[in-house]
């Protein structure tokens, strides 16, 4: 059987003899680069449109109310994050972060104090003592952990945009915080929020895995979903969990047993059993149709509030025309079943209260804190 001679391999050099044409190097480059960019072009359509999904850009708010609620004075620039130990109310303010809107862009961050117990709470700040550079303390997440009657607090701060973790106690007498110590770490870059588990441990989120903030933009645009968490204490350092699409809130079952993690850009709350030995096992996740921020677990009913984005994009583009809506959801810890129900307990517009970030409950009462705005306070 004769075989049929294989043709001749494209040659990247000169035409052969007797004057057979072979590919133009120049030409074939081009039709490649074309190729590419034409497949990277149908790629970030795609991961555009994905995105745009993600952060509900065209998303309706429809209004939830409440029956008595009111803007606290005293709070125009950032509630970020609040902590409710008996009704002692710890409130970040201030946060600077790229991209995002500043009321007070050159003043530094601060920690505000509420008495929920009072009839009628006003809104404190708190005096910081101690080795501290308040030029740049710029609080994010906040967490406290209670030892002997002794009220520590825990604070993510971004000074120059850098993470730290900065650790005070609180002196009620002095309406003040002492600063113990300032904690860094090259697992800790971008910290956004913390759980005490003591004075000196927590876990603790890390929402972008790059540093550099033209990185970090692709990394959120594509979904990358490289962002986790670590365990920290003086002596032990690890990753927990990882894989998240923005990791953001972090909190803890009452019972010390369950750990919930927010992940914003994939709109859930994943739920985690707690082991002695700090290590996390996944447990389920509870899916939201809006932006999931800032945990807080109920101490009494163990019920999960959750400060939240309906549309996200605002969040990052501002328009005081069109300003970002709030939202609160709650999960019921009595709905035991495999997919539990979550309930919009809030809902507005922005013309009230924009960019929600946390919620919490004390007594009958929603505390409703803040990106950069202001603060709500409503009867249950």
């Amino acid at each position: 059987m004769q075989l049929e001679s294989a043709p001749d391999p494209v040659s990247f050099g000169p035409a052969g003899r007797g004057g057979a044409r072979r590919a133009n190097p120049r030409a074939v480059t081009g039709k490649l680069l074309v190729l590419t960019l034409l497949g990277l072009g149908l790629g970030l359509i795609r991961d555009y449109r994905s995105s745009y999904r993600k952060f509900n850009a065209a998303q309706e708010v429809t209004p939830v109310e409440l029956p008595k609620c009111g803007l606290v004075k005293g709070i125009d620039t950032g509630s970020e994050d609040l902590e409710i130990p008996n009704g002692l109310t710890f409130i970040s303010s201030g946060l600077k972060y790229p991209g995002l809107k500043s009321f007070e862009p050159n003043e530094p961050g601060k920690i505000l104090l509420m008495d929920l117990n009072e009839e009628d709470p006003v809104v404190l700040e708190l005096k910081i003592t101690g080795d501290n550079d308040l030029a740049s303390f710029n609080p994010c997440g906040i967490s406290t952990f209670t030892d002997d009657n002794t009220v520590y607090l825990l604070v993510v701060s971004h000074p120059d945009f850098k993470s730290t973790v900065e650790l005070f106690k609180f002196q009620e007498e002095e309406k003040s915080l002492l600063h113990l110590k300032t904690i860094r770490h090259e697992l800790l870059p971008n910290l956004n929020d913390l759980v005490a588990m003591g004075p000196q441990q927590f876990y603790a989120t890390v929402d972008h895995y790059f540093v550099d903030p033209y990185l970090k933009s692709w990394e959120v645009y594509l979904g990358l979903a490289r962002s986790y968490v670590v365990y920290y204490s003086p002596n032990d350092i690890r990753v927990v969990a990882d894989r998240y699409d923005f990791a953001n809130g972090i909190n803890i079952s009452p019972d010390g047993q369950y750990v919930c993690i927010s992940e914003l850009m994939a709109q859930k709350i994943c739920v985690y059993e707690k082991h002695t030995n700090w290590t996390l096992t996944p447990l389920k996740s509870l899916t939201f149709n809006t932006l999931v921020d800032n945990i807080s677990v109920d101490p009494v009913t163990g019920d999960v509030w959750v400060g939240c984005h309906p549309h996200g994009i605002r969040i990052f583009f501002y328009d005081e025309r069109n300003p970002p809506a709030s939202e609160v959801s709650l999960k019921n810890e009595s709905d035991l079943s495999e997919e539990p129900k979550v309930i919009v307990v809030y809902a507005g517009n922005g013309t009230l209260l924009q960019g929600s970030t946390v919620a919490s409950v004390y007594k009958g009462k929603l505390l409703i804190g803040t990106l950069f705005h202001k603060a709500l306070y409503c009867e249950l």
